[in-house]
């Protein structure tokens, strides 16, 4: 049995659709990641599953039971089901301890000493928070304190929006740890919504793509950027050549196919400069640009500018380089 399955959503605003018949599922333990645009739906979707907003049409099960919206629950919300939206509150003026102790009226003043507690303030990072007011955290550690708050009344699906976005390098890669290890020692099954290719590509089991409120295209992170639908999807998850027709058709017959042909959307990395015997094409670099550990070139083949990535080069404009395709 699936633990969530979204079937035939569909939510109408004044300006039109904001989602239209969407349905996924999600298996126990799996994490899923949505992506899209500003206003394609993801936040409003992520809602609907949480039980805090009505949809228009359609379904929402939750291990096998409807998930109903605020129309009928007196108090939003599942109880199976935690949501950390982008302007989550913590109390002023009281102690990480006493935030954590209401959450939950069950844990008392001693809960600290319980080995579930001190774990739990472990995996969130905030066991030296403890005795600290909110006022006095910064931005990722009253994060890391509001996912405590949500995990303490055992949650088995995590819905975090937009978890990264206000969060310098330090405390992005602190929560992403956090998270790790939320969903692996808890078992907890996530859904994460990130617009930043790196935060969904080597976390996520799988991918939603969604624009204007439809679903574009669900898959593993490999085939999402590797496989991208459209130019859409391509642009989502970084840079990308359009490789037309007539383009295809050249390269795949010097490189003896190698699965170019097959491709309209192709990565920078993908092609590889070679100095080997390998089957190659020519191409003259028309700019070079360095990213300390790479280089950005642009090369002109048959009349069309492509770009590769490539590691440093003794090369410069104008120069002609022999370039595979893997």
């Amino acid at each position: 049995m699936s633990l969530l399955r979204v079937i035939d959503i569909s939510k109408k605003n004044k300006k039109g659709f904001e989602l239209e018949k969407t349905n996924f599922t999600q298996a126990i333990g799996q994490k899923i990641a949505i992506a899209g645009e500003t206003g394609s739906g993801k936040s409003t979707l992520l809602k609907i599953i949480a039980g805090l907003e009505q949809p228009d049409s359609g379904t929402i099960l939750f291990e096998g039971k409807k998930v109903m919206g605020p129309l009928y629950e007196l108090i939003p919300g599942h109880p199976g089901i935690a949501y950390l939206s982008q302007q989550f509150e913590l109390p002023n003026f009281l102690t990480v301890e006493q935030v954590l102790i209401y959450a939950n009226p069950l844990w008392d003043e001693e809960a600290e000493k319980d080995e579930k507690a001190k774990a739990l303030y472990k995996m969130c990072r905030i066991d030296h928070l403890l005795k600290r007011r909110t006022d006095e955290l910064s931005g990722g550690e009253k994060q890391r304190v509001a996912l405590a708050k949500l995990i303490i009344s055992a949650p088995r699906l995590l819905l975090l929006d937009e978890p990264f976005s206000n969060l310098d390098m330090i405390h992005k890669n602190i929560l992403k740890d956090v998270i790790k290890d939320l969903s692996e020692q808890l078992n907890l099954s996530c859904i994460i919504i990130s617009h930043d290719p790196l935060d969904t590509l080597s976390w996520a089991d799988d991918i939603i793509v969604m624009r204007n409120g439809l679903v574009i295209q669900h898959d593993t992170p490999y085939h999402i950027y590797t496989k991208p639908v459209d130019a859409y999807t391509a642009g989502l998850f970084g840079k990308y050549n359009t490789i037309s027709k007539k383009l295809a058709t050249s390269l795949a017959t010097i490189l003896e196919d190698n699965g170019i042909a097959s491709n309209t959307f192709l990565r920078p990395e993908h092609f590889i400069i070679t100095n080997s015997n390998e089957p190659s094409f020519k191409g003259e670099a028309t700019a070079i640009r360095y990213f300390g550990s790479y280089q950005e070139v642009d090369v002109l083949v048959f009349g069309e500018s492509i770009t590769i990535k490539t590691n440093i080069v003794n090369a410069k404009t104008g120069d002609f380089l022999n370039i595979t395709y893997r």
